[in-house]
């Protein structure tokens, strides 16, 4: 399956318009709502309890953290959260993980400050219990460098996909290893250096881990512009996409996936803001049915 989907803005002021735009995409068919988790920032809403809220307006279509903020949500928590929200929504949820980058900011929150090999082996630790947390089974009781649960049960709730924002070499090596899939840092996509240089060390991670390198999906963060005429260059001179017109952007994300693997895409804005009305219609109605058709023939 390739997923298809669109970023919306998690701050406050925007509440009305990212309310309506999650039913806007939701009836157009869409399969992802994403928003982002900096919850250091008191003019932004919680992640969580903003996926909760869209996911209860909506009807098809899955929420995902991109990605969460694990230092400051504890994984045995965050296992029990993202279960309920598979409960209450018929398992309309995808789970985001990252490894944490804003320090500084973290530390504010009260939360302590961890050196990158720290974070890294902490975000690997806390991918492997929460996948532990879900599914049901015998209690739980690990006891690892970084998070500790002794006899916990796990929900009887399956739990869903792991998609990392893994950038760093430690980091995509524990992406290989655990997780279920990948969305590129910085917006990077299929043609870019970033892209060309991480993925390999994704591969190797997960074959070395008896792995079969294909259970790890790409999915990009993708922005740009929909145009309502074709433009003379859709890429900029060092190759980064810029957009274009429907057919242009059918044409480019229809070989990403028959060419180079592609899983997903999620919509952005230029300069990943959040896509304006016209352009999730023209993304929901046009670009995404007119791909599945091209893939699917």
């Amino acid at each position: 399956m390739t997923h298809f989907g669109i970023g919306v803005s998690t701050a406050v002021s925007a509440v009305p318009s990212t309310l309506e735009l999650a039913v806007q995409v939701d009836r157009a068919g869409l399969d992802l709502l994403t928003v982002s988790d900096h919850p250091y920032h008191a003019d932004r809403l919680d992640a969580y309890a903003e996926i909760g809220v869209l996911l209860g307006r909506t009807e098809r279509i899955s929420g995902l953290v991109s990605v969460t903020n694990l230092p400051t949500r504890p994984a045995s928590m965050l296992a029990r959260t993202v279960t309920s929200l598979s409960a209450l929504t018929g398992g309309r949820i995808v789970l985001g993980m990252g490894v944490g980058g804003l320090w500084d900011d973290i530390a504010r929150l009260g939360f302590t400050k961890l050196t990158p090999g720290q974070a890294v082996r902490a975000f690997e630790e806390g991918i492997r219990l929460v996948k532990m947390l879900g599914g049901g089974g015998a209690p739980v009781t690990f006891d690892g460098e970084f998070y500790q649960v002794t006899d916990l049960e796990p929900a009887a709730e399956t739990m869903p996909p792991v998609w990392t924002g893994s950038v760093g070499p430690k980091s995509l090596a524990v992406t290989g290893r655990v997780a279920d899939g990948w969305m590129p840092g910085h917006a990077a996509d299929w043609l870019s250096e970033r892209f060309r240089t991480s993925r390999p060390l994704i591969d190797k991670a997960a074959v070395d881990a008896g792995r079969d390198p294909a259970d790890v999906a790409t999915v990009y963060n993708f922005p740009g512009r929909i145009t309502a005429e074709s433009l003379a260059k859709t890429r900029t001179d060092d190759g980064r996409w810029v957009g274009g017109s429907a057919g242009q952007w059918v044409e480019e994300l229809t070989g990403a996936v028959l060419e180079h693997d592609a899983a997903g895409f999620v919509l952005f804005g230029p300069g990943g803001t959040t896509p304006d009305a016209v352009s999730a219609a023209r993304w929901a109605e046009e670009i995404v049915p007119a791909v599945r058709e091209a893939v699917a023939k």
